[in-house]
């Protein structure tokens, strides 16, 4: 087992007939760190029951260097340990999946009688009819005891009837967490130490509450133009969603019960062979099981997988059926701008597959590019259409007003857009949040949105006090033209004013 602290070197390459040893893998890392600056890393590879690697690369956002010995949050890789607790009260007969929750859990109420029929099952299937649509848990304040976050939902409803529809959704996990603690009499961090995390060896292993019981507050990156930016993490509710801090070396231990069904590393069957079937197989017709996602039918190679993410770290882990091979990977940049933990995977599936791995980067720092363009192509146009505005103002002036005003329309889109911008993103991602989140997510899309949003609102600005002086300059032109009669009293002519016998009319 290797634990590296140091950062990518220059002359880091892959083998050239690589294999997958703890030789190529740092090679690759390496890398990959180099390439796309990502501050750091902790990755697991193991193959059956051996660990094939274990390493920490680069270093924390506090400076200190990453080992395989370093704690690290793994976000929603949390939820495929949540369910194997369950699972173990499940093996002892304490819990049936198919059992109504609310029988085990009566404090589990909402506004939708429907939720009375949610099954344990379909908590961690994510198909209870909880979705982010009807309750958007992070957007809300945020609780600080499992007891609260389910205490929280009493007022929510359902966005669809329990089985019918899969929503990814961080409160079905709240609610199976604290079904643990009531069914098993033991605060969720304890069973879960002492049921699964020491049982496999995860020594250096727990479940917290919140993102602030995390190292350093869960502080990590977040990338924009090509660019890292340590960043704090916000309070958030974290326990059996996506609270587990481990390490590298105990992501190993993890990896190697899940291939092994059930057995660790020492040769300790943990929970049986057909729990770890159950938590690994999808109901029919989906691809999402209990924490778990496999691969659409035909892709190659198989993969059992999920992703974990906070705002200032990613993490993935895989496990491939047909060699046995697992591989986790959790690095410390967040979602979308980061998403370094996905594209890393990629490389080492290729070296399991005796493949040579491309060293590829987030699509977001090409796109990081395009959108600073945008981003000062907005500017240009802004300042361009600010002193434009008296022109336009003056071609518009024979115009009724209402037709002036749908002309500006056009100008009104990247404001919109601004305002739709997190709603926008929750449908791509599936989730709800807010502007401050997606500040994190994404940063230059965020900073292009509000440019253009800020461009085109100066330039109706613009626009809006040039006709307005246009108009009101032609009106006091009207009414100070010279009187006829050489001051004789006489009123003034209006079609001499209007020039008449020219037929033109004063601009």
């Amino acid at each position: 087992m290797t634990a590296l602290g140091c950062p990518a070197t220059a002359h880091a390459t892959t083998p050239s007939h690589p294999t997958l040893d703890a030789a190529s893998i740092d090679a690759y890392v390496n890398a990959y760190m180099e390439r796309t600056d990502l501050p750091g890393a902790v990755v697991a590879v193991t193959r059956g029951d051996q660990v094939v690697h274990a390493a920490g690369y680069g270093h924390t956002a506090a400076g200190k260097a990453m080992t395989a010995r370093t704690p690290v949050p793994v976000a929603s890789l949390s939820k495929s340990m949540t369910a194997l607790a369950v699972m173990r009260l499940a093996e002892e007969g304490r819990v049936d999946l198919d059992t109504p929750a609310h029988r085990y859990l009566p404090e589990f109420t909402m506004a939708d009688r429907r939720a009375e029929k949610i099954t344990v099952r379909q908590l961690l299937n994510q198909t209870s009819g909880m979705a982010d649509s009807a309750y958007p848990d992070l957007t809300r304040p945020q609780a600080h005891t499992l007891t609260e976050a389910v205490a929280d939902m009493r007022g929510a409803r359902l966005a669809a009837r329990p089985g019918t529809e899969w929503n990814y959704h961080n409160p079905n996990y709240f609610v199976a967490a604290r079904l643990v603690e009531v069914v098993s009499g033991r605060p969720f961090a304890d069973y879960l130490a002492t049921q699964v995390f020491r049982p496999l060896g995860m020594t250096r292993t727990e479940s917290v509450d919140t993102t602030d019981e995390m190292p350093d507050h869960a502080r990590g990156y977040v990338r924009a133009y090509g660019m890292m930016f340590p960043r704090s993490h916000p309070r958030w509710f974290a326990a059996g969603g996506h609270g587990v801090v481990t390490t590298a070396h105990d992501l190993a231990q993890w990896l190697i019960a899940q291939n092994n069904r059930g057995v660790s590393a020492a040769g300790r069957r943990v929970v049986s062979a057909r729990s770890i079937d159950i938590t690994h197989t999808p109901p029919k017709g989906r691809e999402y099981a209990m924490g778990w996602s496999v691969t659409p039918p035909g892709e190659q190679p198989r993969q059992i997988r999920h992703t974990g993410e906070l705002l200032t770290h990613n993490a993935i882990q895989t496990l491939l059926p047909d060699s046995r091979t697992g591989i986790a990977i959790v690095a410390n940049t967040g979602m979308i701008s980061g998403d370094d933990a996905a594209v890393m995977l990629d490389g080492l599936v290729d070296l399991t597959q005796g493949k040579s791995p491309a060293v590829r980067t987030p699509f977001t720092m090409k796109a990081d590019y395009v959108l600073a363009a945008l981003t000062l192509l907005a500017i240009a146009l802004g300042v361009l259409g600010a002193v434009r505005a008296p022109r336009w103002a003056r071609r518009t002036a024979d115009r009724p007003l209402w037709r002036v005003a749908l002309r500006m329309l056009p100008c009104a889109i990247p404001i919109i857009l601004f305002a739709q911008l997190t709603d926008l993103i929750g449908l791509f991602m599936n989730r709800e949040g807010t502007l401050a989140q997606l500040v994190y997510i994404w940063p230059a899309l965020v900073i292009w949105s509000a440019t253009a949003a800020l461009a085109a609102t100066v330039v109706i600005i613009a626009r809006s006090l040039a006709v307005l002086r246009t108009r009101r300059a032609r009106v006091l032109r009207v009414r100070g033209c010279p009187r006829n009669g050489a001051g004789d009293g006489s009123p003034t002519v209006r079609g001499d004013a209007l020039g008449a016998g020219s037929g033109a009319e004063p601009r």
